[in-house]
């Protein structure tokens, strides 16, 4: 293959436009000052269950890979404990940026991201209803909303949890559910998803 075949293939993978999508990101653009030290994905307490470690993601993204970093298991598995930013020597909201690029994620409907998204609306729908998450009405609406014909596969687990006392099968309802409601629809208010 000629090098020329070679830089159209490369320049074909690459989404040009994906660096300033990030760049626009609030804190995305300290990605330009990534050293690739490594003290993120050495401090990240979830790196050994990641694909790609948070430092190999700023590199993709530098490099324009759009599709990999946004198919990346890496954005839904940090764990958000900030690790990562309150140890960065260049401060970069990494955290932040993980965040924007599961956002990314959702609003192109990505597979990864069609999962985390039946899960985060399904809490966030429990949660308003009852004050707190219950887990097998979770469970039950996520499996069922994503891949129904995996319920079959989990019913005996779920079975064997409820008889064991380890599901329980009714939520219970917090005492000031419409003060909560309150901060939710204020956190809406001042621009929260």
């Amino acid at each position: 293959m000629s090098e020329v075949q070679q830089t159209v293939i490369y320049e074909q993978a690459m989404d040009l436009n994906f660096l300033d999508e990030v760049y626009r990101i609030p804190g995305g653009e300290k990605i330009k000052d990534c050293i690739q030290c490594g003290t993120c994905s050495g401090s990240c307490p979830v790196s050994w269950a990641m694909e790609e470690t948070p430092r190999k993601i700023f590199a993709m993204i530098r490099a324009g890979m759009r599709d990999k970093v946004l198919d990346s298991i890496t954005i839904w598995t940090c764990a958000s404990c900030y690790q990562c930013m309150h140890r960065c020597p260049q401060e970069i909201k990494i955290t932040d940026i993980m965040y924007m690029l599961k956002r990314m994620a959702i609003r192109e409907n990505r597979q990864r991201s069609k999962n985390a998204a039946a899960l985060s609306r399904n809490f966030f729908n429990i949660v308003n209803k009852k004050g707190r998450n219950h887990e097998t009405s979770l469970m039950m609406k996520v499996v069922l909303g994503t891949k129904p014909l995996d319920g079959i596969n989990l019913a005996p687990v779920g079975l064997g949890l409820v008889m064991h006392n380890r599901l329980p099968m009714f939520g219970k309802k917090i005492r000031d559910i419409e003060g909560l409601r309150k901060i939710v629809a204020k956190a809406k208010e001042l621009g929260g998803e």
